[in-house]
């Protein structure tokens, strides 16, 4: 019988619940974990989050989000790097050590920083249709934001999206280009997130997830199922765990073999989940989380 020892929920799942109620529904669950989004953080101010986090006892699991560094222009990447720096101050803050990067799209296309997925409008960024010059501006802004991060003990967490946001979210799109992107930084300062719904399709998957596993990179694992048909907004596609075409045995064998052993994060954008009695969506994801996720992650030792 699971514990729910690992479990967490991020913020996302019950997007309309306030911080306050989120925290209070993970600890009545009997969960140690909660997944952060800044915009709860925002919504009752750094200080007041921290206050809450504290009184809860529940351990944040990761921040979300940092990013979007792909801007052509100096103002642009100017205020990139305030954001990130602002972010990592307020994941050391919330006492996580581990901050999601969603590195940003074409710069034409890119939607702005502040955006909130799942509601609220995206504002364009005058830039370009490079997607080369836009990953090498990836690979720039990194290398500036990682001695700050270092400094302050919290680990750029990189996020390869599902391709299908490469033009507006993330032009990193598979977890070999995370991985090539945080090589040439300490482990302690760059690592990457297995996210189910963006990495299932990905025919090398399973060598990059070992790959990740021995470089000492896999910062986070974070479960979804990837919902048919594609709802009219792509980024409400998430499902439970069962509810898709997303394979959690393989996936999450193949993490454990890479010897991940930490924190599974559950993060769902899905308009109707958000609609359900939040004390319902958290029990249908423990369910869910014990019968298809949990039994896979046990890592099986050679005889």
């Amino acid at each position: 019988m699971s514990t729910f020892e690992k479990l967490s929920i991020n913020t996302a799942t019950i997007k309309k619940a306030s911080l306050a109620e989120a925290l209070e529904l993970s600890v009545a669950a009997g969960l140690k974990h909660i997944g952060l989004w800044r915009d709860k953080v925002a919504e009752v101010g750094l200080e007041t989050a921290v206050e809450l986090v504290k009184a809860s006892g529940l351990q944040v699991s990761s921040l979300c989000r940092g990013g979007f560094l792909t801007a052509a222009d100096g103002a642009g990447q100017a205020a990139a790097l305030a954001d990130n720096k602002a972010a990592i101050l307020e994941a050391k803050a919330l006492g996580t050590t581990e901050i999601i990067m969603v590195v940003g799209g074409l710069p034409d296309f890119s939607v702005s920083p502040g955006a909130v997925d799942g509601g609220g409008e995206a504002t364009a960024v005058a830039g370009g249709k490079d997607i080369v010059l836009a990953r090498q501006r990836v690979a720039d802004r990194l290398a500036e934001l990682v001695p700050f991060a270092l400094e302050h003990g919290v680990r750029l967490v990189l996020e390869p999206l599902h391709p299908m946001y490469a033009a507006d979210r993330a032009v990193l799109s598979t977890l070999g280009q995370a991985l090539d992107l945080a090589a040439p930084h300490p482990v302690e300062a760059v690592g990457v997130v297995v996210d189910t719904f963006h990495v299932w399709w990905d025919p090398s998957l399973r060598e990059q997830i070992a790959r990740a596993g021995a470089a000492g990179r896999i910062a986070s694992y974070q479960v979804c199922d990837f919902n048919l048909p594609i709802a009219a907004d792509a980024l409400l596609s998430r499902g439970y765990m069962g509810d898709g075409v997303i394979d959690f045995a393989s996936i999450g064998q193949w993490v454990a073999e890479a010897g991940y052993n930490g924190v599974v994060e559950v993060e769902i954008f899905n308009e109707d989940i958000w609609n359900l009695p939040y004390a319902q969506v958290v029990d249908t994801v423990k369910a869910r989380y014990a019968e298809l996720v949990e039994p896979h992650l046990v890592r099986e030792l050679a005889g």
